[in-house]
């Protein structure tokens, strides 16, 4: 028998999503420096006791923003690798395609990456430096969509997430500092991704 909704988690889970989309807003618009609990608890309609119970401080709720960018961009990714189910090097480059000009056009990350202030640039280091919730959790998702989709069963689980690893690096290096076309950085990132698979997709 399913299990019947719970009223009070599904109202919690709601309000997480009001909370996640003010402060998506308000950096958006304004910057990181901008967000404050009192000031999002009022944008929400409820306590600063309750805020702090969802979110227990500002370092928390970034991290929780950018993964649910994150999930977004993993989404399209996976759509974007499905486009070519039989030839890895078609659907890495697509996947490489699709968060380079997806990334471009971000709201949230472009207002990220232009800050200018001490408080709008705190937010720089969960989305670039620290391992989660961007690195990890890109690798991670990554790496389990291209063994399902392609298998390369030539490559240990080591070996491919080391090979992702490298993919997803690469990527985000030029999606966070871009330094020409986004055509020229696909091709730069699939040239050294091919050098690697070449060996395993030629045996």
């Amino acid at each position: 028998m399913a299990e019947t909704p719970n009223f009070q988690t599904e109202m919690r889970q709601l309000l997480r999503e009001r909370i996640i989309d003010s402060t998506r807003g308000i950096v958006c618009a304004e910057g990181w420096g901008a967000v404050n609990m009192s000031r999002l608890a009022k944008e929400v309609g409820v306590s600063r006791p309750v805020m702090y119970k969802e979110f227990g401080n500002k370092h928390e709720l970034a991290e929780v923003v950018i993964r649910r960018e994150v999930d977004g961009f993993l989404v399209g990714i996976a759509e974007a690798v499905a486009v070519h189910p039989e030839d890895v090097l078609a659907g890495l480059r697509e996947a490489v395609d699709y968060t380079l000009r997806t990334g471009a056009d971000n709201t949230l990350l472009k207002a990220v990456l232009a800050g200018r202030t001490a408080p709008d640039t705190a937010l720089l280091p969960v989305l670039m430096t620290e391992p989660e919730p961007v690195l990890g959790r890109a690798i991670e998702a990554v790496t389990a969509l291209v063994r399902s989709q392609y298998g390369l069963t030539a490559l240990s689980d080591t070996e491919l997430a080391s090979l992702t690893e490298t993919l997803v690096r690469l990527a985000l290096s030029h999606l966070f500092q871009p330094t020409g076309p986004i055509d020229k950085a696909v091709d730069q990132i699939i040239v050294v991704i091919a050098s690697v698979l070449g060996p395993v997709l030629a045996g």
